[in-house]
């Protein structure tokens, strides 16, 4: 019964890669027309009334073309830095040093089960997809389109909420990209982007704390946002570090090594 079970959920692990991998550019156009429309009702609803149609205004359709675009945009350059089928060469110095592990030959690791984006390590690429639309519908729900007369307090806190929608929804896009294509760097990428991440909401947090004029209800909202957002990362790094380190199928994928054991 169990084994009936697992061969299901990896025979369905393999199907959401396969497919992921083949409908990747209809992934992508989903994803613009959903996030444009999401903006478009954003702007919709800006702080202050804007001066003129907000498509003429730098402040007001361009930073929702970052917030659509730059992950596509990341997307691309991790999928043309990191060409298919290629292999490619593993770091000089490997930083993933918990456990006994074996070097193996890259084709001979291409030809083991263990080796691809499947099984649990698929539950953890959808995972790092689904950041961006999480994120960008966080960041629209908590932050209103600027307008043409907002006070300083906002401009700056609209500021340092766009970069940080668009800066870490490119970099998880980049990580997914890097997965996709086998990358032997992904893993200690994607740490480094939880480590960005989290630092990004308590330097936020901060400047949230110490600006000057920011009403209590919105100083409050952010924070419990910013509070959610590093649980978030730390949760995700809880159960997905350890993967990382000792899973016999990133080993095998990433860093072309088997267990010693």
């Amino acid at each position: 019964m169990v084994r009936t079970v697992k061969d299901h959920l990896y025979r369905k692990s393999v199907a959401i890669v396969l497919s992921m991998q083949v409908n990747l550019e209809r992934i992508v156009a989903i994803w613009i027309l959903a996030a444009a429309f999401a903006c478009g009702l954003r702007l919709a609803f800006p702080a202050t009334p804007y001066q003129d149609a907000p498509w003429t205004t730098g402040t007001g359709l361009l930073p929702y073309l970052l917030v659509v675009g730059a992950p596509v945009g990341s997307l691309l350059l991790g999928l043309k830095l990191f060409p298919a089928g290629r292999i490619h060469a593993q770091p000089a110095f490997r930083l993933a040093q918990v456990g006994r592990w074996r070097k193996v030959d890259c084709l001979k690791a291409r030809d083991m089960s263990q080796f691809g984006l499947y099984g649990v390590m698929a539950s953890l690429l959808v995972g790092i997809a689904l950041n961006v639309p999480v994120r960008t519908l966080e960041f629209l729900g908590a932050i209103p389109a600027l307008g043409s007369y907002s006070p300083p307090w906002f401009i700056g806190l609209y500021s340092v909420m766009l970069a940080d929608v668009v800066i870490l929804s490119s970099l998880y896009m980049f990580a997914f990209a890097m997965a996709l294509r086998l990358a032997p760097l992904f893993p200690r990428f994607l740490v480094m982007v939880w480590g960005v991440d989290l630092l990004a909401q308590l330097g936020i947090a901060r400047l949230v704390a110490g600006a000057d004029n920011v009403p209590h209800a919105v100083d409050t909202a952010l924070l419990d946002l910013l509070t959610g957002n590093v649980k978030k990362v730390l949760v995700s790094a809880a159960i997905w570090l350890p993967y990382l380190l000792l899973s016999e199928r990133v080993n095998v994928t990433f860093r072309h090594r088997v267990s010693a054991h």
